[in-house]
């Protein structure tokens, strides 16, 4: 009978998040106000106001979902809640790894804000625009998606970014081959092969300048190690060391979120509630789908706070 916290990834972020959190709480604020003295710009009024097209671009979505986790989690902290006591472990989906391993001690906020913008813009700038894709593949297996894959890639590089249990899994790579994986899919009967409205090929072979973008970035920043472990991505089992936790994070840019098997890693592991800390409910809804004995709950208003609190606190 455990917890552990997950943080959500891209793709969660919306216009006004945050908002309620800073009118409700100084400890929201104070996150909201160094993200943006971190990089040298209003963030938060992005996040709170928009526009969505500014938001959404990988460069401020990344640190603006981070900075909603991390309120979240001040706001819990300034309650009483003491992550190393109550939690068991943490996990965040792509980005929402940045996140947990912020919430986890691993790294100071405003290395973390700027870590994300970092990633954001070097994952932007690793293909030229229009030459990568993802595509959601629905209904088919693992294995099967692997081999789609496999027998796309003679039109270049594909493989599968995202494992995100339930039948859903996300390719990625260079558009002629996703593309070519995406009609083989629908071929091997998927239920549904989606071309996904991404701005680059995320978690791909294509992702490797961003990799060696991280690695330096990472190289730079104080490390320390969480004071819970870390269920790490490319790997879906639990680290502890921060120097391999950042090899793991440069693995990460290239590598499978391995979603699903950190959901029944959990399950078989004694973890019983999955709190989502963020804007949006989409982990939540996963952990439903890859595991029933695993209880999702997202924590993002004022209303969810105050009902984390009084089940984690008694």
């Amino acid at each position: 009978m455990s917890v552990a916290f997950t943080f959500p990834g891209q793709g969660s972020q919306s216009v006004g998040m945050g908002k309620e959190l800073a009118e409700t709480y100084a400890e929201a604020r104070a996150v909201f106000e160094e993200v943006d003295e971190a990089l040298g710009e209003k963030l938060s009024a992005v996040m709170f106001d928009g526009p969505e097209e500014t938001l959404t671009l990988t460069a401020n979505a990344q640190p603006a979902l981070m900075a909603v986790s991390m309120a979240v989690i001040r706001i819990l902290e300034a309650r009483g809640l003491n992550l190393k006591d109550k939690v068991s472990f943490v996990a965040g989906h792509s980005l929402g790894e940045y996140s947990a391993l912020c919430a986890a001690g691993t790294f100071s906020l405003a290395d973390t804000a700027r870590l994300l913008r970092i990633r954001g813009n070097a994952m932007q700038a690793a293909v030229p625009v229009g030459e990568g894709a993802m595509a959601a593949i629905i209904g088919l297996e693992h294995g099967d998606v692997e081999a789609v894959c496999q027998e796309a890639s003679t039109a270049g590089s594909c493989q599968i970014a995202n494992d995100n249990g339930g039948g859903q899994l996300v390719i990625s790579g260079a558009k002629a081959a996703v593309e070519k994986a995406a009609a083989l899919a629908s071929e091997k009967g998927a239920k549904r092969a989606i071309m996904l409205p991404v701005s680059a090929p995320f978690h791909s072979a294509l992702m490797a300048p961003a990799a060696d973008a991280m690695r330096e970035a990472l190289s730079k920043v104080e490390k320390k190690s969480p004071v819970v472990p870390l269920i790490a991505n490319v790997r879906a089992a639990p680290v502890t060391d921060a120097q391999e936790i950042a090899a793991l994070l440069v693995e990460q840019v290239t590598g499978q979120v391995r979603w699903r098997e950190t959901v029944e890693w959990f399950g078989a592991n004694g973890v019983t509630t999955l709190y989502e800390l963020g804007s949006g409910k989409v982990l939540t809804g996963l952990a439903r789908r890859i595991d029933k004995t695993v209880n999702g709950i997202s924590v993002n208003t004022p209303a969810d706070i105050d009902a984390a609190l009084a089940t984690m606190l008694g």
